[in-house]
């Protein structure tokens, strides 16, 4: 049996290297309404997925669906006016 605390060691030496950058930060926070939108929508799907979806349902996931896109164009939107598109 053959141990392998060296390896771990060197493996966990650099997780101080391993976090994520102020910038890496940033960009998610800036995603998270998109995010937040993609996690309604699958729990919305998520919800039928074993049935026949009733009236609430196909509304629950077209709202979601409005949602998740309303999210993905805002994004759009902030990051081409920051980077100077259509300017």
């Amino acid at each position: 049996m053959s141990h392998i605390v060296t390896v771990q060691e060197a493996v966990t030496a650099f997780a101080d290297w391993l976090e994520p950058t102020d910038a890496e930060l940033d960009a998610i926070e800036t995603e998270m309404p998109v995010i937040l939108a993609d996690i309604d929508l699958l729990d919305a799907y998520v919800s039928t997925i074993d049935r026949t979806p009733t009236e609430l349902d196909q509304r629950r996931l077209r709202r979601s669906r409005r949602r998740a896109l309303a999210a993905r164009v805002e994004l759009t939107n902030l990051s081409a006016t920051a980077s100077g598109v259509g300017a």
